[in-house]
C-alpha cells in the first residue's frame, strides 16, 4: 500500500491528482500529511502553492533519496519520516493544524519492477515483497507456514478461488526443494481449474502475499484511525485505493464516523448527539477517460474522502471488530518472526 501507480511508459503519474487538489484546496495554504510519499507526486503539486507545508511518510527506504531533493528545495516547508503510515500518532503535531491527510495505496512501476523487492511474478529476483520495516519475506511465508494458513491468506487477501489446491501443491513441492518466484508461478498455473485470460494466473496469490508480508490490512485500519485523530476541524482525509478489499475497509470506516446509527452489531448504541465527520460525496470518484488513456494503470483507482466537522477526542468506530478476522490472519506472521519453525 505505498505510493502511486505509474504507467508502463515509466513516467510518474500521481493518480487522480486534479481531483485530490480540488478536494484538499492547498491554494488556501495549510499543513498536509502525505502518508505515501513515494516519488512525491502529490507533495510536489501541493508545495507549488505558497503557505503550504508537507509532512511526508513512507516505509520504503528508497523514498529517502527523493525526499532529500525536496528538503533542499523546500527547506522549512517539507519534513520526511521513514515511517509506516499507521505511525501517524508518533508524529509531534502539537504545533500543527492538519488540513488534510492523503493516502495513495497503490504501488509504483519502479517498485513492481525492482527485482530486489520481488513484487512481480515476471521478475527474476528473490521472492521478497518487503516494502520496508518488515520482519519477514514472502519466501518465509511460502516455505514455512502450514497449508491452512496459506489457504486462508490466498482466499481472504487475494480472493483466490483455487486457494486450497495451490496451498496443497506448495506444501508438496517445498518438501522437495525450497520454492522461489518462478517455481511459485508454475505451481499456481498448474493448480488453476479455470483460466482467467484477463489477468495473470498468479496475480491474486501475489497480491495476497504482498498484503500479508506488509500487514496492509492493519496498516490501513490504524492509519485511518490515527489520521482521523490527527486532522483538524474542517480538515479532510482522502484515500485512493486499488482493490476491493481496501475500498471495503475505507467505505466502512468513513460510514462509521459519519452516521448517527451504529453500522454493525458489534457496536453498542451511539449516544453522541452528532458524529465527528461528514460524507459530502458517498459515491467513489474514479479516473477520467483521459487519465486512463494516459496512464492505463489508473483504471482501477477509487477515491473516497471525508470531512471532519468537530473534534471529538474519543470518537467511536467498530472497524477493528468488523475486520478482526482479517487481522487474525495477518497475525499468522507471529509464527515466522517468533521462530516457531
Amino acid at each position: 500500500m505505498i505510493a502511486t501507480i505509474i504507467s508502463e511508459r515509466k513516467k510518474h503519474y500521481p493518480v487522480l491528482l486534479n481531483e485530490i487538489i480540488s478536494i484538499i484546496t492547498p491554494q488556501y495554504g495549510g499543513t498536509f500529511i502525505d502518508c505515501t510519499f513515494g516519488q512525491g507526486g502529490y507533495t510536489k503539486k501541493i508545495l507549488e502553492f505558497s503557505n503550504t507545508k508537507i509532512i511526508a511518510l513512507d516505509r520504503d527506504k528508497d523514498s529517502k533519496k527523493i525526499a532529500l531533493n525536496f528538503e533542499k528545495k523546500f527547506k522549512n516547508r517539507f519534513l520526511f519520516k521513514n515511517k509506516k503510515f499507521s505511525e501517524i500518532n508518533d508524529l509531534d503535531l502539537r504545533k500543527e493544524k492538519i488540513k488534510a491527510v492523503i493516502f495513495d495505496l497503490g504501488y509504483s512501476y519502479t517498485q513492481i519492477k525492482d527485482p530486489k523487492k520481488g513484487l512481480s511474478f515476471d521478475a527474476s529476483g528473490e521472492l521478497n515483497m518487503k516494502m520496508g520495516l518488515n520482519n519477514f519475506s514472502a519466501k518465509d511465508v511460502i516455505n514455512k507456514l502450514d497449508k491452512k494458513d496459506l489457504e486462508k491468506i490466498f482466499k481472504f487477501f487475494g480472493e483466490e478461488r483455487d486457494s486450497k489446491r495451490i496451498a496443497y501443491k506448495i506444501i508438496k513441492e517445498r518438501k522437495i526443494k525450497e520454492i522461489d518466484t518462478q517455481k511459485l508461478v508454475k505451481i499456481i498455473e498448474s493448480s488453476k481449474i479455470k483460466k482467467n485470460y484477463k489477468i495473470h494466473s498468479a496475480t491474486k496469490v501475489f497480491q495476497a502475499l504482498r498484503i500479508f508480508v506488509n500487514k496492509e490490512i492493519s496498516e490501513l485500519i490504524y492509519g485511518l484511525i490515527n489520521a482521523a485523530k490527527a486532522v483538524d476541524e474542517g480538515g479532510i482525509i482522502a484515500v485512493v485505493s486499488f482493490h476491493s478489499l481496501e475500498d471495503k475497509i475505507i467505505k466502512y470506516f468513513f460510514k462509521s464516523l459519519s452516521e448517527m446509527k451504529s453500522v454493525s452489531r458489534y457496536m453498542p448504541e451511539i449516544k453522541e448527539k452528532s458524529k465527528p465527520f461528514k460524507l459530502i460525496n458517498k459515491k467513489i470518484i474514479v479516473p477520467s477517460t483521459k487519465e486512463i488513456k494516459e496512464n492505463p494503470s489508473s483504471r482501477s483507482a477509487k477515491l473516497r474522502f471525508i470531512i471532519k466537522e468537530k473534534n471529538i477526542p474519543n470518537f467511536k468506530t467498530d472497524i477493528l471488530d468488523k475486520f478482526n478476522y482479517l487481522i487474525k490472519i495477518e497475525n499468522y506472521s507471529e509464527k515466522l518472526w517468533k521462530n516457531y519453525f
